[in-house]
């Protein structure tokens, strides 16, 4: 019978250290050029550890992006969806434009990396959109908003989707104060009216 694998675990110090690493290593050389013996090499690990922690550098991208980021949907819940969508919009807002020059590298290397774009779906993107859809679920049992309201299918793209919009159309971030006045033109007339 053989013995199972064991895989230490790091403390979570020191997966802060190594997240931190590579973000640093994206920013400086792009999602592409960075290596997972860069990471070992910046974080003081051995490749072992990276490979036994995450199967590959999509998943620890994926994972530091998850780690690092600076929005806290599962906090949010003021007691009403117009207070909820405030505070995401000063969150979103307030780190918008903190990160370009990672969020260029990582958003370039999701079109050409499909590895990427499925280990952000899995780490990133779902678990929060499941967040995002238990914040419209809280008003909606608050009687907020009909349950089957036509825009709640297209909430988390509304909210989203005004990120990149405001960069392509203004050139300028979306910042907490656009994105407030987004949820109150936009969002909250369009889950309200539908």
């Amino acid at each position: 019978m053989t013995a199972p694998v064991r895989r230490s675990r790091l403390t979570p110090e020191r997966e802060g250290e190594l997240y931190e690493a590579v973000i640093e290593l994206v920013r400086e050389v792009g999602y592409e050029a960075m290596t997972m013996d860069a990471v070992a090499a910046r974080s003081r690990s051995s490749k072992a550890t990276l490979y036994r922690q995450w199967k590959g550098k999509p998943q620890l991208v994926a994972a530091a992006m998850r780690h690092t980021k600076p929005v806290r949907t599962s906090s949010v819940d003021t007691g009403s969806l117009r207070g909820d969508l405030h505070e995401l919009a000063r969150q979103i807002g307030d780190a918008a434009g903190r990160d370009t020059a990672f969020m260029n590298a990582v958003g370039h290397a999701v079109h050409q990396t499909p590895e990427l774009a499925v280990a952000l779906r899995e780490m990133l993107i779902e678990p929060e959109r499941a967040l995002l859809d238990q914040l419209v679920r809280r008003a909606v049992d608050r009687g907020e908003i009909r349950a089957d309201a036509a825009a709640v299918e297209f909430f988390v793209h509304m909210l989203l989707g005004a990120l990149p919009a405001r960069k392509i159309v203004e050139d300028r971030f979306a910042d907490a104060d656009y994105l407030t006045r987004y949820v109150d033109a936009v969002i909250l007339p369009a889950l309200l009216g539908s």
